[in-house]
């Protein structure tokens, strides 16, 4: 009854967070499953209730940085036939790609905290605990990522020029 609680409580929100990190709804539900089964296994260990969307979160980081330990390359014909069956765009779908394309343009040690606030809905405090980082490392990575989103939507364009990082 305690883990279909904690299902019920978090699954939407870890396939939301996992759909952002592989950008594949299919790799996003195996990354959840992977997370619930690891969460299942080490249910035991988790003492406080109120800490369970980061435990979770936690443990869908590693599954994913464990899915490029064990990751093959694909091969040309696998790749060109998953750009030939994706829909076509409409007009949502390409404000998505360009926030998406300017999200991936921040480095890493910006993005991810603000993905985390924005997606997950963590605070400043839980975001130190699931990235391993002091409270106030965090609250500065938040705002220089907000001030190179903005410096990007100032200058009015659609997406980041080749190369360029923000």
């Amino acid at each position: 009854a305690r883990f279909e609680a904690l299902v019920n409580a978090c699954a939407v929100d870890l396939y939301r967070y996992a759909c952002w990190l592989c950008g594949s709804s299919t790799v996003a539900e195996d990354l959840v499953q992977e997370t619930f089964l690891r969460a299942w296994k080490g249910l035991d260990g988790l003492k406080e209730h109120r800490l369970a969307k980061s435990w979770l979160i936690t443990i869908l980081r590693r599954e994913n940085a464990r899915r490029f330990e064990r990751r093959q390359p694909l091969s040309r014909t696998t790749d060109a036939v998953e750009l030939e069956t994706l829909p076509d765009p409409g007009p949502r779908s390409v404000d998505r790609m360009i926030l998406r394309r300017a999200l991936e343009s921040l480095p890493p040690e910006y993005r991810e905290p603000l993905v985390l606030q924005v997606l997950g809905g963590f605070s400043g405090e839980e975001i130190a605990r699931i990235l391993d980082l002091k409270p106030g490392t965090v609250m500065v990575r938040l705002f220089r990522a907000r001030q190179k989103l903005r410096k990007w939507a100032a200058e009015d364009r659609t997406e980041p020029v080749a190369g360029e990082t923000l």
